[in-house]
């Protein structure tokens, strides 16, 4: 089968992990990369050897030799150019989170027609724990989900020697903070491993920023938040909460859990020490009775590597990726609706 010719549209940090991936995979051809930048022009010439560098997306995108394009630069100026390159017939992976609201990705969802479109923000959703979760789950063992849980906290470090990335924490360039950054994963990866069967309908929420006792470890005028909660009531009666927080007075912790009729699932969504998956199976006779699930060598996510094969293989096939924009759709009302709401103060219904 023709490998195909893949277009990568900045090259920052996350574009260089594409442009890595993009060089290494079976099926691919590194056919461009485009940025503003000359110094990342010139970094991923020398380093992974594209046919051609542009630096204006437009060109790239105006490039008959090229069938995809990867679109990895700050959300804030993402969806032109995203809705450009499926205007002129490219199949396009977005990075996360996929837009700064549903608007956006209406508006993608009527660009796409039979065009393949998804998004970077499922990630973690590759490993092999995420798998058997999602196998676990998918065959009924917890009965009707109740509720899902995500608590993840990472503690303030010692102050950086060099300043973060402008954009990471600025509403106006990245959509949001904490939320857009991480939070994207959490949604993707627990609605995914529930096999998208999770209805939300109504979200109530809490956001906050930097302390200040930390402002000197990150961009002047960062304005968006560094720590939410929210609690999304779906239908049938489950409560998903989510809690995620960096830059935090804390120290670091995660838990994750979903808890079902018939049993609880604990398990991690990244790669950390905890290799394994718990089940609290609810029996008759003794209770709730501990079962470690699944154990194994869980391997790296390799910043993407398998988001862009999963990708490059729909491409292929005439498919679709694991989180394709219909699926981002979902996140992305999500996310708008935990801002609404933190916003008002008020239960924000999700349509």
């Amino acid at each position: 089968m023709k490998s195909v010719r893949l277009g990568i549209i900045g090259c920052g940090v996350i574009g260089t992990h594409h442009l890595k991936n993009a060089a290494q995979l079976d099926g691919v051809e590194l056919a461009a990369a485009a940025d503003l930048l000359e110094q990342n022009r010139l970094r991923a010439a020398r380093d992974y050897s594209p046919k051609k560098t542009y630096s204006d997306a437009a060109e790239l995108i105006a490039e008959s030799e090229i069938d995809a394009v990867v679109v990895a630069f700050p959300t804030g100026s993402r969806t032109p150019v995203v809705l450009s390159a499926l205007e002129a017939g490219k199949h396009v992976l977005i990075e996360k989170p996929v837009a700064m609201n549903a608007r956006e990705v209406h508006q993608m969802i009527n660009a796409r027609g039979q065009l393949t479109a998804g998004c970077c923000s499922s990630r973690f959703r590759f490993t092999a724990a995420a798998e058997a979760a999602t196998e676990f789950i998918g065959a009924g063992n917890l009965g009707a989900i109740r509720t899902v849980h995500c608590r993840a906290f990472s503690s303030a470090r010692r102050m950086p020697e060099t300043q973060p990335p402008t954009w990471r924490l600025k509403k106006g360039l990245n959509g949001g903070g904490i939320l857009v950054n991480w939070g994207v994963y959490d949604i993707d990866f627990l609605m995914g491993i529930t096999g998208w069967c999770l209805k939300p309908r109504q979200i109530f929420a809490r956001t906050w920023t930097m302390s200040p006792r930390f402002l000197s470890h990150v961009a002047p005028g960062s304005d968006a938040e560094t720590h939410f909660i929210a609690h999304i009531y779906c239908d049938n009666g489950t409560v998903i909460s989510l809690e995620r927080g960096e830059y935090m007075p804390i120290a670091a912790e995660t838990a994750w859990q979903i808890i079902g009729e018939a049993g609880a699932l604990r398990l991690n969504m990244l790669d950390t020490n905890t290799r394994e998956l718990i089940f609290d199976r609810a029996t008759i006779e003794n209770g709730t009775v501990t079962e470690h699930l699944w154990e194994g060598e869980e391997q790296s996510v390799d910043n993407g590597r398998e988001v862009l094969a999963d990708f490059v293989e729909a491409v292929r096939h005439n498919g679709q990726p694991k989180t394709d924009l219909t699926r981002s759709l979902i996140v992305q009302k999500m996310i708008d609706g935990i801002y609404e709401s933190a916003e008002s103060g008020r239960l924000v219904d999700i349509e």
